[in-house]
């Protein structure tokens, strides 16, 4: 391709709306143009970029006996009320009517119509195990949408399903959408991670999640550098860091702590390490008659409470942070002088598993301005409901007993989910077995967010001067830069056959034909991040020569006018042997 029968759209400046690079370097870049909040027009290049993304997970789906379908964006609300969606989902979930004022939905995700699908079109075991994806637009309405297209409101994702007869063929198919996902990630060349990941609102019973590694990523990941062992911090076990509680050997004793309500202050004030001190919130978790109940969550003071975990506690799901007024009717104190001792009955005290093996803490007093020194469980107050209910942190012992813990950041780009009966029992979707007995199929769930990849590859792959792309998912493999394109007939001969050989070799190339200074040409294809560059002018020529460079090189080659074309495609082709 000529640059003249393309669309490049570059800019100097990034809009002063762009918070991450991904962004400010896509429009930049001229890959996208913002239509409104959340919501991208993809130009030219950015769509190119798509396409390779899509013809990779094509290939790896394909490849794992999927069978690619296509879903409606539009949903009709009766699918989703089967499976209580419809009320559940929050403002995300963008509602509409029609003309008949009957309700519809543009689709976040396709588990109720699939599942429809299936329950229509399968009928016997002997279609069993199947699994159907789609690449489609989606639409979640963000209320703050931003980072570019890293956090839109529309987006394009790959969503899979598989459908199988029992739990163990379940498992299968998972293993097979995962190994597909890793060779999906490993051919863009991205650097990745696969962690273990809560189930979220998709619901299920275990899920991995994908993750482009990159310090501008919104998730923590929890991973030890010695084993294969990796969570999201959402999921990710915190082990007890005591092992044996120690004996009581101070008495409780209830001191002045005037205006110190934080931890880290009481720890300072007492002359105590922070390590000694237990935190503690109270949650309230709403009935259908009578009071909230109530919870108190206590982690180490220099700990935080992790709200997923939380939320798994026996009928904390829908709970929320207790009011002003349940807090003194419970503890009659205010937020940061709470403690388990003296509590009524009523309150479920849930300790993390670190703090159930403490002994002489200290605690909020429910007295303003006060504390407990000296507090032991089993003497001074209950022994508590140990959960795992706080955050990991660096340095703890790994979950699979092969070291320490690091935290790195990571931006989710896919999430495999084994979904099980959750969908199929609710809206009836059955085989009959050989027995002749309708069974529930037995379903997985697996998304790839593409245009998401677009930005996370960008994220993990650029510096000052632009875009680093993976050779897989370069707009363009090579760029050829002519010196005096309209003014030299040597060097438009040169450029032209160049490109044309190239073009016969499968190379992805681009003749830059703009009649651009060397300087302005030179940053543009910089900018768009092509991974190798070919400049051909007529000094090079008179020695027989052209200059060859690689996105990251920190000189050029000179090479032989008559090896180039080898050169070149040496050179891509070991790009992308370097990263299968």
């Amino acid at each position: 391709m000529k640059a003249s029968q393309s669309f490049l759209a570059t800019l100097k400046e990034a809009p002063s709306d762009a918070e991450v690079v991904s962004h400010k370097l896509m429009v930049r870049a001229g890959l996208i143009r913002k239509l409104s909040a959340g919501v991208y027009n993809y130009l030219p290049l950015g769509l190119k970029v798509i396409r390779k993304v899509e013809n990779i997970i094509r290939e790896e789906m394909n490849r794992a006996g999927a069978i690619e379908l296509l879903m409606p964006m539009i949903q009709p609300a009766e699918l989703w009320q089967e499976t209580g969606r419809w009320e559940k989902m929050g403002p995300e979930l963008l509602r509409i009517k029609d003309r008949h004022d009957r309700d519809f939905l543009i689709q976040p995700t396709s588990e109720e119509v699939i599942t429809d699908l299936a329950r229509n079109e399968i009928k016997s075991y002997k279609q069993l195990p199947v699994n159907f994806y789609q690449i489609q637009t989606k639409f979640r309405d963000e209320r703050r949408p931003r980072f570019g297209i890293m956090r839109g409101r529309e987006f394009s994702m790959k969503d899979a399903y598989s459908f199988d007869r029992d739990t163990e063929g379940l498992k299968k198919s998972y293993q097979m959408m995962f190994d597909a996902y890793t060779r999906i990630f490993k051919r863009m060349g991205l650097k990745f991670r696969a962690v273990t990941a809560d189930n979220g609102a998709i619901g299920g019973s275990g899920s991995q999640e994908f993750h482009v590694i990159a310090e501008t990523g919104e998730d923590a990941i929890v991973y030890c550098p010695n084993s294969d062992y990796a969570a999201n911090l959402e999921a990710a076990e915190s082990l007890a860091l005591i092992a044996i509680r120690a004996s009581a050997s101070a008495i409780m004793t209830k001191v002045p702590t005037p205006d110190k309500s934080t931890c880290a202050d009481v720890a300072q004030f007492l002359n105590l390490p922070l390590e000694k001190t237990v935190k503690t919130l109270l949650f309230a978790a709403d009935q259908e008659k009578g009071p909230a109940k109530l919870f108190m969550l206590l982690v180490r003071g220099d700990h935080d409470l992790n709200e997923v975990k939380a939320s798994k506690i026996p009928g904390m799901a829908e709970s929320r942070f207790a009011t002003e007024a349940e807090i003194k009717q419970a503890c009659n104190a205010p937020a940061g002088y709470l403690g388990p001792v003296g509590v009524s009955a009523d309150v479920t005290v849930v300790a993390d598993r670190t703090v159930a093996n403490m002994a002489d803490f200290v605690c909020g007093a429910n007295d303003a301005g006060y504390h407990l020194t000296g507090v032991n469980w089993g003497r001074d107050l209950p022994e508590p409901l140990t959960l795992d209910i706080r955050n990991a942190v660096i340095g703890d012992p790994s979950p699979d007993g092969k070291g320490v813990v690091d935290i790195c950041r990571g931006i989710e780009v896919g999430h495999v989910f084994q979904l099980g009966t959750r969908y199929s029992e609710a809206m009836g979707c059955t085989y009959l077995d050989q027995q002749g007995k309708a069974q529930a199929m037995v379903m997985g769930c697996y998304g790839i967010g593409v245009t998401r990849l677009l930005g996370a590859a960008i994220e993990q792959g650029h510096d000052e001067r632009g875009i680093i792309w993976p050779i897989s998912m370069a707009p363009f493999e090579v760029v050829i830069c002519p010196m005096g394109y309209d003014k030299s007939e040597a060097v438009k001969a040169a450029c032209d056959q160049l490109h044309d050989d190239l073009l016969a070799a499968g190379i992805d190339v681009i003749l830059d034909d703009r009649n651009e200074r060397p300087g302005a040409m030179f940053a543009d294809w910089e900018l768009i991040g092509a991974p190798f560059r070919v400049v051909i002018g007529d000094r090079g020529l008179a020695n027989a020569e052209v200059e060859f460079k690689g996105r990251t090189d920190a000189e050029s080659q000179n090479i032989p006018l008559a090896e180039i074309k080898a050169k070149v495609i040496s050179a891509v082709e070991a790009a992308k042997n370097s990263i299968q």
